[in-house]
This record gives structure tokens, sequence and C-alpha cells, in this order.
């Protein structure tokens, strides 16, 4: 079978590859390799050349024209370069054309994260998560990935019909996604008794970009040693942690984070992880503002938090770090509108985010900027759901005093 894991005993030279089309300008490709080669580290894999083509839509047998593959296989002869990861997602036929021209490893996009996924996962239940999205992955791609194996079967007692190999090797898939299906299904009823064990507790939920600083700021609110680091998808399994903030507990949980083209096999399998988000009262929604997309991340949030609950809920928008917020002003006598890289953080909260006055707050968790503030704006908004499920504890919940601490 396919080995998804990219080795970890020798970092591998990667070569990325990206298309500008009309769905897609010169500038977003930019960011979205700039965000391959983010996913190709915390993979295990160093980017050390990008190729780009301007196209009206991938080629559907090598995604990049005849001449832009040549270019690539010129420059993999000449470098030590093992591995070409594509920015979407590559049928069978395209990763078998691209493999025989350039005679290196191919991966695509949802590939790449689903390495990193396997990786990260530690408990049972993402593990599995993880095989599932995995097989569902592999299942449409047999043809192009185990061509060697399609084969008539022979010999004595094997003659006639039969069944081809490749036929074989899907049925076995399908009998384990069927496995895996059930066994989430056991995992799924376990930990919706967890959570039905927790009684009437409000349930904030923190959710967000990946590596926008969720589980850093999980830490700082709970004081807890949730894993945070640098990379993306630092956190898989979701973490909950009771919170008291003066006198008013409520859950707290920690979510994995969404990515833009984010593959349909991880949205369908982790759709389960992200019941936090579902039975969530309160979404703290995490942006990472220093980044020059970060309006871009939000949309991808949205969009996948549609995907997972279309119940709406009420939502804080904690735009963190705002330490390493920068910004280039413009020229006086430059006449062109202001771009994205123009605008200070001042500017920016006079834009939609002036029309978010008790629903947003500028954070830096890294400095603790605002936290005691966000802490008030949190006992707030908890507070105005709690007292609906427990009208006679009002009296025991009255103003916060943000000098406090959690507990």
């Amino acid at each position: 079978m396919k080995e998804f894991i990219i080795s970890e005993a020798k970092t591998e030279n990667a070569v990325l590859v990206g298309l500008i089309t009309p769905q897609q300008n010169e500038r977003q490709v930019k960011e979205y390799l700039d965000e391959l080669a983010f996913l190709a580290e915390t993979a295990g894999a160093k980017a050390v050349k990008r190729f780009t083509q301007r196209l009206e839509y991938p080629n559907r047998t090598t995604f990049v024209g005849k001449g832009k593959l040549q270019e690539i296989g010129e420059y993999i002869g000449e470098h030590d370069v093992g591995l070409v990861v594509f920015d979407d997602e590559l049928s069978a036929k395209q990763i078998r054309n691209i493999e025989k021209e350039l005679g290196v490893k191919i991966l695509d996009r949802t590939n790449l994260i689903l390495d990193i996924f396997a990786k990260r996962a530690q408990t049972a239940y993402a593990k599995t998560q993880v095989e599932l999205a995995q097989y569902q992955y592999m299942l449409p791609r047999l043809t192009g990935l185990w061509t060697h194996l399609e084969r008539q079967r022979g010999g004595i007692g094997m003659r006639g019909p039969g069944e081809t190999q490749i036929e074989t090797d899907r049925r076995i898939i399908l009998d384990r996604i069927a496995k895996l299906k059930k066994d989430l299904v056991e995992i799924d009823r376990q930990m919706a008794s967890q959570r039905k064990n927790r009684g009437r507790m409000v349930r904030v939920a923190l959710v967000g970009y990946t590596n926008v600083g969720k589980s850093t700021l999980m830490n700082l609110l709970c004081k807890t040693d949730v894993f945070a680091e640098d990379k993306l998808f630092a956190t898989l399994d979701t973490t909950v942690r009771k919170m008291i903030v003066g006198n008013l507990p409520f859950l707290l949980s920690d979510t994995v984070g969404f990515i833009r083209k984010l593959p349909t096999e991880l949205i369908e399998s982790f759709k389960s992880t992200l019941d936090e988000v579902r039975d969530a009262d309160l979404l703290l929604h995490v942006v990472d503002i220093s980044h020059p997309a970060f309006e871009e991340q939000i949309e991808a949030v949205n969009r996948t938090l549609a995907e997972i609950d279309r119940t709406p809920k009420p939502v804080i928008m904690v735009f963190n770090k705002i330490d390493t917020f920068s910004f280039t002003p413009k020229d006086e006598d430059d006449l062109m509108p202001p771009t994205r890289e123009n605008i200070s953080l001042d500017d920016l909260k006079t834009t939609w985010m002036n029309k978010l006055p008790d629903h947003c707050i500028f954070i830096s968790a890294k400095k603790k900027t605002n936290i005691d503030e966000l802490r008030a704006l949190m006992y707030k908004r908890v507070r105005e759901i709690h007292v609906t499920r427990f009208p006679y504890n009002d009296f025991l919940y009255q103003n916060y005093d943000s000098g406090d601490d959690a507990q």
C-alpha cells in the first residue's frame, strides 16, 4: 500500500507547484504557496523552489502544461529534489502521468495535510479519524496508485473471469472504511456520554485558522499545558478544561485549526471531533490579525463552520498577535488606493470591525496584552447565557472585576 508519511530521518527537498487561474490570482497563489511551504516544513520537508503557471484551468493529464512540466523536470535533474507538492488535489491519472515524467514522489495538498494529521494524531480517536480520511482519499485513486497490481489472477482454480487484484484491494479498503466508521460511532457514543455528564454548564469553544494562537490562549486562560507550537495543526485532539472567571464556572475547549482548501475527507472524518463546536454555546473565533490574508482566513473558517453546524451561535472575534502587526505607511505623493499592507491597526479598527464593539477584542496571547479585558468580555457573554438556564443564580453573578484572575 502506498505510504503517506514523509520520512522523518532526513529532511527532503521539495518543489512546490501552483496555478494562477481566473479563480485565484497571482497574489492568492503566492499566499497559498507560502502556506504550502509551511505545511511542507511541518511535515518534515524543505521547499527549495516554487513553480507557477497561468492557465485557464488545470491540465487534465499533467495539471500544468507540458513545457512547465519539462522545466520542473530539468530543475529536479540538476538539484537534490525527491518530492514535488502540488497546491491542489490531483486525480489518479495526473499522479500517474506526473510521476512517469518526473520520476520522483508526487504529493498534492490533501495528501500533505493527511500526512501531517497522521503525525499529529495522539489518541486512538484521532488516529481512527485520520486513517478513515486516508482510505477515503485513497479509494478513488486506486487505479493510479496501484496499477502494478491490476492483473488477472491465474493458476489452478483461478481460471475464468475471476477478480482483478485492484478489485480485491478496493473491496478490502471498503471493508476497512466500514470498520473504521463503526469504531467511530462507538467512540462518538462514549464521548457523547462524557459531554452529557458535564451537565448544563455553559460551553465555550476556541475556533479559528490553524496557527493563530488558540492553544497558547487556552494555556493562558486556563493555566494549563496544552501543546502549542509555531507549526500548522499543532493541536489535533480536542481539549476541554473547566474555567472560572470571578465566581462563574464554564467549559472552554480548544479544537483543531481550519485551513483553506481543507480536504473534504478530513471535514467528514473530523466532524465528530468538532462536536465540541456544535455543542458550544459561545464561540471565540481567534484570528491572527498580523497575517496579510487574515480576512480570507476568517471566511475559510466561517465556511467550514457552516459545513459543521448551520445553527447560528454567538461569536466573540478575538484578534490575536497585535504585537507582531506591522504596516508600511504610504508615501504622500502615492495616489494609488491603500492596500492591506498600508493600513495601520488603528485604521483597521475603524473598518467593519467598528461594527462589533461588544463582539470583538484585540489581544496578544504571547505578550498577555488585554487578557483581563478578554476575561471580562467572556464573563459578560457567558453570564448572559448562564442566567437564562439558572435565573435563580442571577444575583450571584454581578459585575466582574477584570483585575481578578481566572481560577
